[in-house]
Parts: C-alpha cells; structure tokens; sequence
C-alpha cells in the first residue's frame, strides 16, 4: 500500500513588483486617485507603480514620484512588504516612507490628490490589495 500526499499550489503566471510610497506630512499620508481607464479606476492609492527590469526598489519609486506627483523625493526605510492575487497575477508591494521631496506636488496621472488622516482612509474607496493590508499601513503610519 502507498501514501500518496496531495498539496495544493497556487500558480500564477506573472509576479508584478510594485512600490508604494507613503508620504507624510501635519499627521496626513498623501494618496492619489486612478484616472478613468486605469485598471482599478476612481480608486484611492499610495503614490507608486512598478519595478522597471534593472532598477532598485527605491529608484523605482523615485521615478515613479516623479512622473506622478513632479517631485524629487528622497526614499526612507521599507515599512513592509506584502502580496495579493488579481486573478493569475500575482503583486508584490513594498510599502516605503517618504519623509523629504523637493518640489510641489501636482498629480500628473491622478484625478485628484488628498492628505487624509490615517483614520480617513478606511472610509476611501482603495484597491481591494489595499484594503486586505490597511490594518499593516495603519501600523506603520
């Protein structure tokens, strides 16, 4: 007789690395919100985007803060790092502080931009990846 151990595996087909910058200022983070045609549209984010093949974490999300916001920022510590499935792709976020940036923040690809308290952003419509880990962001904030 044999034992045959069955497991159960997630597959998915792309892993997506993705920064995120959580910018403070007066006891606010700054979050932007997706343009229309976006994936996630109208939703509430963390300034950010993905790792270009050959960049750093931290470069990326300068680059990033640029495009987005016009901004040269100077990136802090990792605050966490966590992933979530849309569908076969997999994400995986790392969340930075960003204390210091030179420039005025003008959203260049959001809707609108607002410094909301960390209490505000539950009542936010956020992405769902967002959501799952706003309990991590709080802690951090």
């Amino acid at each position: 007789m044999s034992l045959k151990t069955t497991t159960t595996q997630k597959k998915y087909n792309v892993w997506i690395p993705v920064v995120a910058g959580l910018m403070h200022r007066q006891g606010k983070v700054l979050v932007g919100q997706r343009p229309e045609g976006a994936s996630l549209p109208k939703t509430w984010e963390f300034p950010g985007g993905k790792i270009e093949l050959g960049e750093s974490p931290e470069e990326a999300l300068a680059r990033e803060l640029k495009e987005e916001l016009g901004i040269e920022a100077e990136i802090g510590a990792l605050k966490f790092a966590a992933t979530h499935a849309y569908g076969k792709t997999g994400i995986l976020f790392l969340f930075f502080d960003v204390k210091y940036w030179k420039g005025q923040i003008k959203p260049q690809q959001h809707l609108d931009l607002r410094w909301v308290s960390p209490k505000e952003l539950s009542s936010l419509e956020l992405p769902e990846a967002n959501t799952k880990f706003l309990s991590q962001i709080l802690e951090v904030l």
